[in-house]
């Protein structure tokens, strides 16, 4: 069985031109794939380096139907899902008798992708021992079968995605050097969701557009006000994966077209984040603003007042991380360090 991170296809299977589209319109979006496009046709190894859920297997597609073997096999193997005897052989294929249990030969990965693209995901994870026969491969497009010494000749490209430091790890003997250098002519760093602006909601709107499909929704939905801001405050470490995880959760909770509330973390019980702060109450004194004489203040008294209380019951819920604070309050960290600062000497 292949799984969603180790998929192959050919142009038989696959129609370059119904292919998941990369949606985007952010400068360092736009700036990323104008790089892909300039490379693509290059025959040349690519290595993708990004956060998980940036895209990187898409990346991967697209610079493989962009290029001149786009009519050629698409493989993909997540380099990190075997041990390191597994990973050779079905790399490399093996004879009959190669191994107990080898009843028949069997043809591994490059020999399948001849022709075509390569993707080998994680590749930070891969063994020496396999790097060793990687290196061959790339320097001398030949290799030979797990049990033969007969070499088989292959025409593949590589295309290679980590979110590690491979540099830094080959500087430690981890990742061989020279294998590096052969990967990397040209290094394509996938822009993390955070620092892509706009791109936050436009993908949102296309996920949940998508979940009201699937849900056989008539109506499109929207998100309010402190959804939005929610979204946008958010940092997504998940990034691309996450905000689809988590725009689609919203969509069918949400049970019609506008949704007001979202969740980033499903393990936890309890309000989602969008509608953490009840306004107007401080948990520590257990009274309410209103009862504290709020409409007898002067009107800047009872700003600060009101000030004081989200500020005190945003830490207190995010534990005194001034980021998560920032987004239950609905506002950028900016914002909310500077209502810190303002405070700074009445919160200790």
């Amino acid at each position: 069985m292949i799984s969603e991170d180790d998929r192959m296809f050919d142009s038989d299977e696959k129609d370059p031109l119904n292919l998941p589209e990369a949606l985007g319109q952010s400068d360092v979006f736009l700036e990323f794939q104008e790089r892909l496009s300039l490379v693509a046709p290059v025959e040349r190894p690519v290595i993708l380096l990004g956060e998980r859920g940036t895209g990187k297997e898409l990346a991967a597609i697209r610079l493989h139907y962009l290029s001149r073997r786009w009519k050629g096999p698409f493989m993909a193997l997540n380099c990190a899902a075997l041990s390191p005897t597994l990973l050779e052989s079905e790399l490399f294929g093996y004879e009959k008798g190669a191994f107990t249990g080898a009843d028949r030969r069997r043809t591994g990965r490059f020999e399948a992708a001849h022709g075509g693209t390569l993707f080998l995901d994680e590749i930070g994870s891969i063994p020496l021992e396999v790097q060793e026969k990687i290196l061959r491969v790339v320097e001398y497009g030949s290799f030979e079968r797990v049990g033969s010494p007969q070499k088989v000749e292959i025409d593949v490209r590589i295309i290679a995605a980590t979110n590690a430091d491979l540099k830094g790890i080959a500087s430690s003997g981890g990742f061989k050097e020279d294998l590096l250098d052969r990967l990397s002519f040209e290094v394509l760093i996938l822009p993390p969701l955070r620092e892509r602006g706009d791109d936050i909601l436009l993908l949102a709107h296309h996920f949940a557009a998508r979940m009201a499909f699937e849900l056989e929704r008539e109506e499109i939905p929207g998100f309010d006000d402190d959804a939005i801001r929610a979204l946008e405050a958010y940092q997504w470490p998940g990034n691309i994966r996450e905000l689809k995880n988590v725009v689609e959760r919203a969509v069918y909770r949400s049970g019609t077209c506008l949704v007001k509330e979202v969740d980033f973390d499903p393990f936890k019980r309890g309000e989602p984040v969008s509608r953490q702060l009840p306004v107007g109450r401080d948990d520590e004194k257990n009274d309410t603003v209103f009862e504290k004489g709020f409409f007898s203040m002067p009107f800047k008294s009872a700003q600060k007042e009101l000030e004081l209380v989200f500020l005190k019951k945003s830490l207190r819920q995010s534990r005194y991380n001034q980021k998560k604070a920032a987004l239950i309050l609905g506002l950028t960290y900016h914002q909310f360090r500077g209502l810190y600062r303002k405070y700074k000497d009445e919160l200790d």
